[in-house]
């Protein structure tokens, strides 16, 4: 039987409880807790888009360019489509004297509600831009550009920026990443399925930079000081991750993917953790992520407001009614004893 990492409750019961794998590991590939096949590949989706922007940053291409703090954290991002989002985008373009046009990761309206509705109100229609994976393509595009690359194609397996961070991502992950493995993401770029074990030891790296060359422990420590700076480039207006970022700062780095993945780098503990929602459902991956935080990230988390708040939280209809609440099941409850 599937261990729940998440529950729903409505009037006194147990509506629903969503199932999952969850492990953390340290930067010497211990793990430290597991829950579930931890073993059993996975796509991380964009739970890996830092390791894609190593590449950008090790080469010198960002500091080239000028990259500076905003820029580098939504080149992390799975942004939200507002106007700040979209600004940095385009600004990250302009440094390589392109536009929208060259991006290639399709178009869609903001995630953002608010953001989709002025739009519309103003008579707008979307772009590249607002695609949730800009700033990544938008680092892709820079660093083609400052390596003299050709840009028509950079989405596609064989080009020379995606063999670039493919290389990375197998670096970091110590996952191979092959055709064997290998399925397409949403933004039209290569996702390979690894084992949750080897993501959860890819962010642990990512976060001490034990196990990587010195310029790629220094490019990782480049990513998690912007992201730690500029946080809500990201996510956006209450997305988990920057509202987790926004508390912690550079206590934690945090990325959730597609389908129920969340993972996280604890640099100061020297842990990575990997979560996945069997069903794919964003909010059972977060609330036992934020669990596990509360749990790993010494006695004080257990107490801090934000975080409890992510672990567990009120349901609300559409009158703002409270009428149940999400939250972390099992052994994922920070409370949880064997």
């Amino acid at each position: 039987m599937e261990s729940a990492i998440a529950e729903i409750e409505r009037g006194g019961r147990v509506e629903s409880r969503h199932a999952g794998t969850a492990v953390v590991v340290d930067a010497a590939g211990k793990v430290v807790f597991s829950l579930g096949d931890i073993d059993r590949p996975t796509y991380p989706r964009s739970a890996v888009k830092a390791f894609l922007a190593l590449p950008l940053v090790e080469s010198g291409a960002a500091g080239r360019l000028g990259l500076e703090d905003e820029e580098l954290a939504l080149a992390c991002a799975s942004h939200t489509g507002e106007a700040a989002h979209v600004a940095v985008a385009a600004r990250m373009l302009a440094r390589t004297g392109h536009d929208a046009a060259c991006l290639e990761c399709g178009t869609h309206w903001p995630v953002d509600a608010d953001a989709a509705h002025a739009l519309a109100r103003a008579g707008g229609a979307p772009s590249a831009l607002h695609n949730n994976c800009s700033g990544k393509h938008a680092g892709f595009v820079c660093l083609a550009c400052d390596q003299d690359q050709k840009l028509g194609g950079y989405i596609h397996p064989d080009h020379p920026v995606m063999r670039e961070v493919t290389a990375a991502l197998a670096d970091v992950t110590g996952a191979a990443h092959g055709p064997d493995n290998m399925g397409i993401d949403g933004c039209s770029i290569p996702t390979y399925a690894i084992p949750l074990r080897a993501l959860a030891h890819g962010f642990a790296r990512f976060g001490t930079g034990h196990g990587l060359g010195p310029e790629r422990a220094r490019a990782a420590a480049r990513l998690r000081a912007a992201v730690a700076a500029a946080p809500f480039m990201v996510g956006g207006t209450g997305r988990f991750d920057s509202v987790l970022m926004q508390e912690m700062g550079p206590a934690v780095f945090s990325k959730m993917g597609a389908e129920g993945i969340m993972a996280a780098s604890l640099p100061d503990q020297g842990l990575g953790i990997a979560v996945k929602c069997h069903d794919g459902a964003p909010r059972a991956a977060e609330v036992a992520m934020a669990a596990l935080l509360m749990r790993f990230l010494g006695p004080d988390a257990r107490d801090n407001p934000v975080l409890r708040g992510l672990a567990q939280h009120d349901l609300r209809n559409w009158n703002g009614m409270t009428v149940g609440r999400v939250r972390a099941a099992g052994p994922m409850h920070p409370d949880h004893r064997p």
